[in-house]
């Protein structure tokens, strides 16, 4: 690392690791060097004063599907990493489905490394899968830097990625458990999906009741007691019903090493705002109630969730199956890593939470989730990823300016405010035109 200043970036709005403040941050090379009292930096090293603009650390997103290679049509690196770069994403995690094939081996990760490198205008780390018939790959995979796996308790969607049952999963659990891993999981029960009414067609309720909370709260308390055996580290994925949260905390004060997500989607949108036919809100597990929603706040207030994450899923706009608008068919993913950002803010300011509080489950919570050891925090030998965000700037989305390569959102035509005006990567721009530069990671944040 050079010590010599390369660039200050000053605002009178700094989310350092102590809290907002005005501050100059001297960045050298790669690095963060200093974080100086607002305009005492001096020197050669040019200036860059974005007043009243925050300066931020470079968001962490650990949940992405990039389905390359093999659903290339879906979302790529390329495509991906623009996007994130666009929305102030510095680094992200890539989810081992939908990509064919499934990062489930060695082989299989490497495959997925190829594709990625020289293609990706942002960090990029990956999971590895942990799926029937595989628990004897997991420790060359562990070894290979992957951040650890993932398992569904629930059809995934696709083939290629099956999910584990109840011995499988203590199987699973059990190596990770060995490994030191950490273990994520889709946590929906198969057995009360089963059970609850499939009723294709236009009507978001009829979606809702095919996927009720209690497959939530089932899968979660099952999952909880397999952790508790195993001694795992457990996190569970994009939990959408607040039924969880006090399952997740009954667990911790029983001292099960458990963590918990939500998304953007689940704290901005609700089932009563869904317009019938409208397939661009379907996700599993579904947005639900504005009551569940307002409760998922109060869990975020309250410290529930270690982090805010995309769960970016697109697909080809046909999968989508907005032409009939059957929610049934209609393929379930939500592509929003662009606007995370401003989605949260603008709905976290409503409430009266900080800007800091955002960052904290949007970038320092997702990079210590991971062990990302110099990312997501302003502060002295941490990676220079860093974002100019305009918190006051209102806008309303029009999906021709995303970035994702099937742009098809929800959340088309919403105002939303805070915008991001420069997104720095190893202290220098990010220029989503321009030739890559992004680094492929390991599991301790090194480049691959």
């Amino acid at each position: 690392m050079t010590h010599t200043p390369t660039l200050v970036l000053r605002s009178r709005r700094v989310l350092t690791q102590d809290g907002e403040r005005p501050a100059d941050v001297v960045v050298a090379g790669d690095r963060i060097a200093e974080v100086l009292p607002h305009g005492t930096a001096a020197g050669g090293a040019p200036i860059e004063d974005l007043g009243d603009v925050a300066l931020l650390p470079g968001l962490v997103d650990t949940h992405v599907h990039i389905n390359e290679p093999g659903r290339t049509a879906w979302e790529g690196f390329t495509s991906a990493t623009r996007a994130a770069a666009a929305g102030g994403v510095t680094t992200l995690i890539d989810m081992p489905l939908n990509s064919i094939p499934a990062t489930v081996t060695v082989d299989a990760l490497r495959v997925k490394r190829d594709a990625a490198r020289g293609r990706v205008y942002v960090d990029v780390g990956f999971w590895g899968g942990a799926i029937p018939g595989n628990t004897g790959e997991l420790a060359a995979l562990h070894r290979a830097g992957v951040y650890g796996f993932k398992s569904f308790l629930a059809p995934s969607g696709v083939d290629e990625f099956p999910h584990v049952n109840a011995a499988e999963l203590a199987e699973a659990l059990t190596e990770q458990a060995r490994l030191g891993a950490l273990a994520i999981i889709h946590a929906e029960a198969p057995q009360v999906l089963d059970a609850a009414p499939q009723v294709p067609g236009r009507a978001y309720a009829d979606f809702l009741a095919s996927r009720p909370d209690a497959a939530e709260t089932v899968a979660v308390g099952q999952l909880l007691d397999t952790a508790g055996r195993t001694g795992v580290r457990v996190h569970v994925l994009h939990v959408s019903s607040a039924d969880v949260l006090p399952l997740l905390a009954a667990a911790r004060a029983d001292g099960i090493a458990v963590t918990a997500e939500t998304c953007p989607h689940y704290l901005t949108l609700a089932a009563e705002g869904v317009p019938a036919g409208d397939t661009t809100f379907k996700c599993c597990p579904p947005i639900r109630s504005e009551d569940n929603r307002e409760r998922l706040w109060r869990g975020v207030e309250a410290g529930a969730f270690a982090a805010v994450v995309s769960d970016h899923s697109p697909c080809t706009t046909d999968l989508k199956r907005l032409d009939v608008g059957d929610f049934a068919a209609a393929w379930g993913g939500i592509a929003s890593l662009q606007l995370g950002l401003p989605t949260v803010w603008t709905a976290a300011r409503a409430r009266g939470l900080a800007l800091a509080e955002v960052v904290a489950l949007m970038s320092t919570g997702p990079a210590r989730l991971v062990g990302l050891a110099r990312k997501g925090t302003i502060a002295p030998g941490y990676d220079a990823d860093l974002v100019a965000f305009d918190p006051d700037t209102v806008f309303t989305v029009d999906p021709g300016g995303l970035h994702h390569r099937n742009p098809a959102t929800p959340y088309a035509g919403r105002t939303l405010t805070g915008v991001v005006r420069t997104t720095w990567l190893a202290g220098a721009p990010v220029n989503v035109h321009g030739t890559p530069r992004g680094r492929l990671l390991d599991r301790v944040g090194t480049a691959a």
